[in-house]
């Protein structure tokens, strides 16, 4: 078994390492202990490999799983000198929110997840723990019980929160990705909901690789991925002509409403298109093109594909509006409208659904329901004459930062314009999410502040479920925070190794 081999190969490694320091081979017990924690971490990774094949119960899943585990062993081998020379570890990993369907690995669920063999024994406690109570306090993440990994020869990267799941992306360019799965959005070809941290492993089939995956973005329905070639794929629920639109996946025509694999974007690679990022909403796709053209595909409602068109687009296809802004530099996507910032004098477009102001128009005033932008808008009011450098659209409101670290707010049915959030006016914020509902906004000097309402724990404050002004997050407040991202329901934060032991 893993564990016994582990075992086995462990003692005689520590054997040998204390035979050499005995005879003051100072030399030679150095050239072993780099080899004896890799060696660790590989088997570590091949027990999460082969725990996530039997979890989705299949023959052939086990065998890719044995087959990835082989291809990551060797792509993870390196020299002694490599070894000496790695970066330092990574810090540490940190949830909150509500894990529904497992978007948060917490310990309980990485524990029962053990349990889970191929005939589903244990899933029922598994399934309670991965839909456990409220997690309103951030919650550090064991990242080698969940993903196999040491924090030293392979570190996570970032971390996706989508709407119901999740993916954490690693250094290596491995991913794995976890919650609700009902349509086959996380790409593990099967639509169960994937309980426990699963690699991501496409099938032959594909020609994206495990190895080969920079960016993930998370949809409610579906999911995109860019591989670090800057090709694109998506897979999960392609929409329906009888309820939201179809084609979000931009694949034209298929007769399944179904992709629970990753399937490339042929039509990009005709047009000898490289993508540079890419945004989901509930029904419609958004990719910004390394060349900085915007190209759009899904459904029509709304003005979500931003062409005044009134039938769905099975392809992507340019934003006519916006083809002669060549400097586009970010692009985000909320549930049913899209934000687009240019680079050099930082004006956001947005276009899309607007019945809370999440546009930032102000159309949103006169007519509240059916309200809408159906082509690329500027947004200015308090915002004109600024420079804005990042933008984030959340579920129905939006955030944009200044380039003098100025904060700004709307949607929700509160502000259908820019309002600046006064109370972080002497704090330079350089990173902002939006989730559903609330806001997570991060400063210079690596505290994070939350602001807005949740009821599923997103605001990190514990039982405080409302934030009327800017509050910081105690849970973190020793730790220099890198990274944050929000979801509907959950949040996750990256923080450097000082002060996390």
């Amino acid at each position: 078994t893993s564990s016994s081999c582990q075992q086995q190969v462990g003692s005689s490694l520590i054997t040998l390492h204390q035979e050499a320091s005995d005879l003051q081979h100072s030399f030679i017990a150095s050239l072993i202990e780099p080899f004896a924690q890799q060696l660790t971490t590989m088997i570590n990774t091949a027990m999460i490999a082969i725990k996530s094949a039997k979890h989705a119960g299949t023959k052939t899943s086990l065998a890719r799983a044995i087959k990835q585990v082989s291809f990551r062993c060797l792509s993870s081998s390196t020299t002694v000198a490599e070894e000496t020379n790695m970066p330092s570890p990574s810090g540490s990993l940190y949830f909150w929110g509500t894990p529904n369907k497992g978007t948060i690995p917490t310990k309980e669920a990485l524990e029962s997840g053990k349990g889970v063999d191929e005939s589903g024994g244990s899933l029922v406690n598994l399934e309670r723990f991965t839909s456990s109570s409220v997690i309103d306090y951030p919650a550090v993440i064991d990242l080698q019980e969940a993903f196999g990994i040491d924090d030293q020869n392979v570190t996570v990267r970032e971390v996706a929160c989508g709407p119901t799941s999740t993916a954490v992306i690693l250094s290596d360019n491995t991913a794995f990705t976890f919650g609700k799965n009902a349509n086959g959005q996380l790409g593990h070809g099967h639509r169960k909901d994937v309980l426990i941290p699963t690699l991501l492993n496409p099938p032959d089939s594909t020609p994206l690789r495990y190895n080969e995956i920079s960016k993930i973005k998370l949809g409610a329905n579906f999911t995109a991925i860019i591989d670090t070639n800057g090709n694109l794929y998506t897979c999960g629920y392609n929409g329906s002509t009888l309820a939201d639109g179809v084609g979000c996946l931009g694949h034209g025509y298929f007769p399944e409403e179904y992709l629970d694999s990753p399937k490339l974007v042929e039509s990009l690679i005709e047009d000898g298109c490289s993508v540079d990022q890419v945004a989901v909403g509930n029904a419609h796709m958004v990719v910004l093109t390394t060349e900085g053209e915007i190209l759009t595909a899904g459904s029509a409602q709304w003005g979500r594909i931003g062409n005044l068109e009134t039938g769905d687009q099975l392809f992507l296809e340019p934003v006519e509006i916006l083809a002669s802004e060549t400097d586009i530099g970010q692009i985000d996507c909320g549930k049913d409208y899209t934000l687009a910032l240019t680079k050099n004098d930082g004006i956001i477009f947005s276009w899309g659904k607007n019945e809370k102001g999440q546009c930032g128009t102000g159309s949103g005033l006169s007519v509240e329901m059916y309200a809408m932008e159906p082509i690329p808008v500027p947004i200015e009011g308090m915002l004109e004459g600024r420079k804005v450098v990042k933008v984030s659209a959340g579920h129905t409101h939006a955030a944009a930062l200044t380039d003098k670290g100025e904060l700004f707010i709307w949607g929700m049915a509160m502000n259908h314009q820019p309002e600046l959030i006064s109370d972080l006016a002497h704090t330079e914020i350089v990173d902002v999410k939006c989730g559903k509902g609330y806001t997570i906004a991060l400063d210079r000097d690596g505290k994070i502040y939350t602001l807005g309402s949740s009821t599923a724990g997103c605001l990190g404050l514990e039982k405080q479920k409302k934030a009327v002004v800017a509050t910081p997050v105690d849970g973190v407040m020793n730790k220099k925070v890198t990274f944050v991202d929000a979801g509907w329901n959950h949040v996750a934060c990256l923080t450097e190794n000082t002060d996390d032991a």
